[in-house]
């Protein structure tokens, strides 16, 4: 594996391995990485020739200086984990790397609804430092493909607006959440949850599957979110938000007739962690 912190060296490198035919796969990510993110590392491993994978955890996404601060970084196991699964290149730039103090980063890109609910909502400023990041890594870049995982299931939906938006090359591949054996979401914050969290934090996946099952039994749809909410509030736990929007836009729906691409998603705070996961409940696009 080779690991690059310079942009130019990268790209130069990019630049020959572009010259002798070769496709690139990327996965980008912050860090503290697990099985999820090496599930993205497959996905791309079996259909490009090289697999990248970044690891910049991006200062202008996190909302909550707090949240920044705590954010693991676990490096010495990362590496371990990328050179054991035999990636090709891991990109580990800092900050002034991706946000060089001479220039400044004009990017114009309104991602509407899909930036302004749920996460959005919650997180003010979050989507639009996503955006930053992921335009300045795709330029950099310049992947063929671009391995995401569903568990982001917004931050999905924007980037994929980004790339339509900004005319970038590169094709967006959702690959499906990863789960621990409980059916909570893997996730690079699980490390901060104790193990009875740990334990207790497989009901946010229970609750989404149970929901389900209303909704496939024609439960109206304030009534599944009403009680999502009041099963999520319990000890330790503080759900934000339940919601059921179409997947394409990412609008509430009303009623099953509403939208053929139905997705269940929500934000918990355990223990005072931040949590998110999501379930498609429907997909006839």
């Amino acid at each position: 594996m080779i690991i690059f912190r310079k942009v130019f060296q990268l790209q130069d490198w990019i630049k020959a391995r572009r010259n002798e035919g070769l496709h690139i796969g990327f996965v980008p990510t912050m860090g503290a990485l697990h099985q999820g993110h090496i599930s993205l590392t497959e996905g791309s491993k079996d259909e490009c020739d090289i697999t990248i994978v970044s690891i910049f955890v991006n200062p202008r996404q996190f909302n909550d200086p707090q949240d920044l601060i705590k954010y693991p970084r676990p490096i010495e196991n990362d590496l371990h984990l990328l050179l054991k699964n035999e990636i090709d290149v891991l990109f580990l730039p800092e900050v002034e790397e991706i946000y060089p103090a001479d220039q400044k980063l004009n990017l114009d890109f309104d991602p509407g609804l899909l930036g302004s609910v749920m996460e959005g909502k919650f997180r003010p400023g979050h989507f639009a430092g996503v955006a930053e990041v992921m335009y300045r890594l795709l330029t950099i870049i310049e992947p063929d493909r671009l391995y995401m995982g569903q568990k982001d299931f917004q931050q999905v939906a924007i980037v994929k607006k980004l790339i339509a938006d900004q005319h970038l090359q590169a094709r967006l591949i959702m690959c499906p959440t990863l789960r621990e054996p409980n059916g909570l979401a893997m996730s690079s914050r699980n490390l901060r949850l104790s193990p009875q969290a740990r334990i207790d934090a497989a009901l946010i996946y229970a609750t989404l599957t149970e929901s389900q099952k209303s909704f496939e039994n024609d439960i109206p749809i304030e009534e599944i979110k009403q009680r999502a909410m009041e099963t999520l509030t319990r000890k330790d736990f503080k759900p934000e938000y339940f919601s059921i929007v179409d997947g394409t836009t990412l609008a509430d729906i009303g009623n099953k007739k509403d939208s053929r691409f139905v997705v269940a998603c929500c934000a918990v705070s355990v223990e005072g962690v931040r949590l998110i996961d999501n379930l498609i409940w429907t997909k006839n696009e």
